[in-house]
C-alpha cells in the first residue's frame, strides 16, 4: 500500500461540486464538476475520480472531509421523513403555537408555518417534571406500553421524544426511548435530552423533531456518499463538515443531523481565519457568492462569530453556528419586473439545471452572471466542467427583463448588477455598521464562483482597507473544509443567579463534559497535542428575557468569578449600557472541543517574479465596467500566469478556472507571496 500523503476536502454546492487535494509535499490538484442535484453522491464521486485522473494515488489519501447541503436542502424544500412526535401530556400543540409570536405580523393574510409533525402524529404521555427535575407524575410501564403500540401503528420513518424539562432529568425519556428502539428496529429515535439539553419547550422540541426528520435523509446519503467513495478505490476516514465550523466523522454525523444544516458555509469560514492568519490581519468579513445565495461573516479579533441557534424554515434550531448572514443574490440570481415596473433580482435563481441562460442548457431568465457576459466582465472562453458561456443567449435574456422597461440590454446588465450589489452592500453592512463596527477597519475576503466578480466593486462603495482574493477562490470553502479539524459541542441549561457558592458544580460540569468530548475526539484519531478546550457561559440580568453569549478562558475558580463583569463588559459594548448594582443569572453553560486531524502540507517558497505583470496578460477586450458610461478597453490577466510581487492597476480582469476577478480603475492588484491578490484603492 502507498503511504498515506494526501487529504482532500470536497464542497458539494448547488451548481458546482468543488474538490482539492493536497500533499504533504506541497503540491495540490483541484477538481470542478458538475453537482448532480438528484444523487448528490454522484457529484462526489466524479469529484474523487477527477481528482485521481489528474494523478493523485486513490490509496495514498490519509482523510477526506465533505461539506454538504443535503440537510439544508431537505429542510428548506420540506424534503423530510415523516416523525411521530411523543409529548407530556397537555403539550401537544407546541409544534403550532410555537412562542405565540407570528413571522408576519401584520399580513393580512399569514401562512401558518410548518408544524412539521402531523397533530395525529403527536403522542401524548402521562408523565410530568418539575422546573427542578423533580418527578411529578410518574411515567408507568403500563403507559410507556400504551404509547409505543400507537407510535407503532403510526408507521412513522422517524419518531421524537420530548418531554417537559427533560433537560434536567432524562430518566423519562431514555425509559420511552429504550423501549421505541425494540420495538421499531431500524427507525431513529431521538431524544431532546441528547442533541438539545436546553429550555425553552418550543426551541428544544423543534430541534428535536428537525433531528429526527433528518436522520433518514442526512443517514441515507452518507450511505450512498461512502459507496460512491469505495467504488473510486479510495479508502480513508471519511469527516463532513459541521454548522460549528468544525467536522465530524460520517458515521456519527446522522446522530446530530441538524448540525449539518450550514454545513458547506462553515467550511468557508475557517478558510477565512486562517488566511487572515496567513496575511497578520484579525479584522476580516466573507463574502462567499455561488450561484444561489451569498453568505457573508465578519470575523473580528481572528475569532469566528457564533451563535447557539439559528432560524430555519421559521423554526428555531438550538445548535452551535457560525455566525453567517445569507442572502438570496447569487450568480443565479433571476432579474425580473414586479408589478410596478420595478427591476428586482433575487432570490429566486435559476440554480444548477437549468441554470443562467449564457450555460446553453435551456435557461432563459436573466441572471446576474448573464448580466456580467452582456458587460464582458466575464469573457466567453472555456470555464469549470468545460462550460463555454454564450453571450448572444446572455443577451437575449437580458432583453426579456429591459425591453418592457425601456432599456437597451447593456442599460439593463448594468441595472441588474447596481441591484445585485445593493444586496451585497447591504448585507456587509447588516454584519458590520448594525453592529456598531466601521466596514472600513476590515478586509473583504470573496470567494465562491461569483464573489471575487464584485471585489472591487464592494471596496469602492464601502471604503473598505482592501480585498484579499484567494488563490483558488471557487475552491475556497473546500480548501477551508479540512482547516477546522473535528469539534464536539455539549451544551447545558442552569438558569441559577452567579453566586460563589455555586463555582464548584460549573467546574464539575465543565470537567465532566470536557473530558467526554476530548475522550471521543482521541477516539476518532486525534492527538492529545492538537486538542483545544473552549468554554462559555449564556448570561443575562436577572428578570430579562435574552440572554448573551460570555466566552472565558477557564473554569477554575478565578475564571468562573470573572463572568459577571465579562457580561457587564459586553453588555454594555452592545448596547451602550451596563448596571453593574444588578444579578446575573447564568442560563447555560457550553464546552466546545476542537482537534487538528490531518498533517499540514508543507509549504513551498515563492519567487519574486517582480513588479511587471506583462508576462501574465493573455489579452485586451472592450468592458462596460459597472458604473461606467462606456466601454472601457481592459486588460484580461491569466491568475496561473501571476507571480509572486507582480502588480498591476486596474481596470483589469484576472480570469481563472474556478472565478473572475474584476478590478476597477484606480485600484491596485499585488500577488501574495503565497499567490493571494491584494486589491487596494490608489
Amino acid at each position: 500500500m502507498t503511504q498515506p500523503t494526501w487529504t482532500v476536502s470536497i464542497d458539494a454546492g448547488g451548481t458546482f461540486t468543488d474538490a482539492i487535494a493536497r500533499s504533504v509535499d506541497g503540491r495540490a490538484i483541484v477538481a470542478k464538476v458538475a453537482s448532480t442535484p438528484d444523487d448528490p453522491s454522484r457529484g462526489l464521486a466524479n469529484a474523487v475520480t477527477a481528482l485521481i485522473d489528474q494523478g493523485m494515488a486513490a490509496d495514498a489519501v490519509s482523510l477526506l472531509c465533505h461539506g454538504t447541503t443535503v440537510a439544508t436542502n431537505a429542510t428548506l424544500t420540506g424534503n423530510l421523513a415523516r416523525v411521530a412526535l411523543v409529548t407530556t401530556q397537555g403539550f401537544r400543540d407546541v409544534m403550532g403555537y410555537r412562542q405565540s409570536n407570528r413571522p408576519s405580523v401584520y399580513s393580512l393574510t399569514p401562512e401558518r408555518p410548518n408544524e412539521l409533525v402531523e397533530r395525529h402524529a403527536r403522542i401524548e404521555v402521562a408523565e410530568r417534571l418539575t422546573s427542578k427535575g423533580e418527578v411529578l407524575i410518574e411515567l408507568t410501564d403500563a403507559e410507556i406500553d400504551r404509547v409505543v403500540a400507537r407510535i407503532v401503528q403510526l408507521e412513522p420513518e422517524a419518531v421524537a421524544v420530548s418531554l417537559l424539562f427533560s433537560y434536567l432529568n432524562d430518566d423519562h425519556e431514555r425509559r420511552i426511548g429504550a423501549a421505541l428502539t425494540q420495538a421499531l428496529p431500524g427507525t431513529p429515535v431521538t431524544l431532546s435530552s441528547d442533541v438539545a439539553r436546553e429550555f425553552r419547550e418550543y426551541p428544544r422540541t423543534a430541534t428535536t423533531v428537525i433531528n429526527a426528520a433528518l436522520r433518514p435523509v442526512v443517514g441515507g446519503y452518507l450511505e450512498r456518499a461512502a459507496d460512491a467513495i469505495s467504488g473510486t478505490a479510495l479508502n480513508a476516514p471519511f469527516l463532513v463538515m459541521q454548522s460549528n465550523g468544525g467536522s465530524v466523522p460520517a458515521g456519527r454525523a446522522e446522530e446530530h443531523a441538524h448540525r449539518l444544516v450550514l454545513s458547506g458555509p462553515a467550511g468557508g469560514v475557517s478558510g477565512l481565519i486562517a488566511l487572515a492568519a496567513d496575511h497578520g490581519i484579525d479584522n476580516v468579513i466573507s463574502l462567499d457568492m455561488g450561484g444561489t445565495s451569498t453568505d457573508v461573516c465578519l470575523v473580528r479579533g481572528a475569532i469566528a462569530p457564533f451563535t447557539t441557534s439559528q432560524i430555519i424554515q421559521d423554526h428555531v434550531l438550538l445548535a452551535p453556528t457560525v455566525d453567517i448572514h445569507t442572502i438570496g443574490a447569487g450568480g443565479g440570481s433571476i432579474a425580473w419586473a414586479d408589478v410596478t415596473g420595478r427591476l428586482r433580482v433575487g432570490p429566486m435563481s435559476a440554480k444548477a439545471s437549468p441554470g443562467p441562460a449564457c450555460y446553453g442548457r435551456g435557461g432563459v431568465e436573466p441572471t446576474i452572471t448573464d448580466a456580467h457576459v452582456v458587460l464582458g466582465t466575464l469573457g466567453t472562453g472555456e470555464l469549470a466542467g468545460k462550460l463555454v458561456l454564450d453571450r448572444d443567449a446572455a443577451a437575449t435574456a437580458v432583453d426579456r427583463v429591459g425591453k418592457p422597461l425601456g432599456m437597451t440590454t447593456t442599460e439593463a446588465a448594468d441595472a441588474i448588477l447596481a441591484i445585485g450589489l445593493a444586496h451585497m452592500v447591504r448585507a456587509v453592512r447588516k454584519v458590520s455598521v448594525e453592529r456598531g463596527l466601521d466596514p472600513r477597519e476590515f478586509t473583504l475576503v470573496p470567494f465562491g464562483g461569483a464573489g471575487p466578480l464584485h471585489a472591487g466593486l464592494l471596496l469602492r462603495h464601502l471604503g473598505l482597507k482592501a480585498v484579499i482574493v484567494p488563490r483558488q477562490p471557487g475552491l475556497f470553502s473546500a480548501d477551508g473544509l479540512l482547516v477546522a479539524g473535528l469539534r464536539n459541542d455539549d451544551a447545558q441549561t442552569v438558569l441559577s443567579t452567579f453566586t460563589s457558592a455555586g463555582i464548584p458544580s460549573l467546574t464539575e460540569w465543565f470537567t465532566q463534559s470536557a473530558d467526554k468530548a476530548i475522550t471521543q475526539i482521541i477516539a476518532d484519531g486525534v492527538e492529545q497535542s492538537a486538542i483545544t478546550v473552549s468554554a462559555s457561559v449564556d448570561c443575562r440580568y436577572l428578570g430579562q428575557g435574552f440572554e448573551l453569549n460570555i466566552p472565558i478562558d477557564g473554569w477554575d475558580a478565578a475564571g468562573l468569578e470573572r463572568v459577571p463583569e465579562l457580561f457587564h463588559q459586553a453588555h454594555e459594548e452592545l448596547y451602550g449600557h451596563a448596571n453593574r448594582a444588578e444579578d446575573v443569572e447564568l442560563v447555560t453553560v457550553r464546552i466546545a472541543v476542537s482537534g487538528m486531524f490531518h498533517r499540514q502540507p508543507q509549504t513551498v517558497a515563492a519567487v519574486n517574479g517582480g513588479p511587471s505583470a506583462d508576462a501574465a496578460m493573455v489579452a485586451k477586450r472592450s468592458v462596460w465596467l459597472p458604473g461606467n458610461t462606456a466601454e472601457v478597453e481592459t486588460a484580461v490577466f491569466d491568475r496561473a500566469l501571476l507571480q509572486f510581487g507582480n502588480v498591476f492597476d486596474g481596470p483589469a480582469i484576472v480570469q481563472q478556472m474556478d472565478s473572475t476577478t474584476v478590478i476597477l480603475d484606480g485600484q491596485t492588484a499585488t500577488v501574495a507571496a503565497n499567490g493571494d491578490l491584494i486589491v487596494t484603492e490608489k
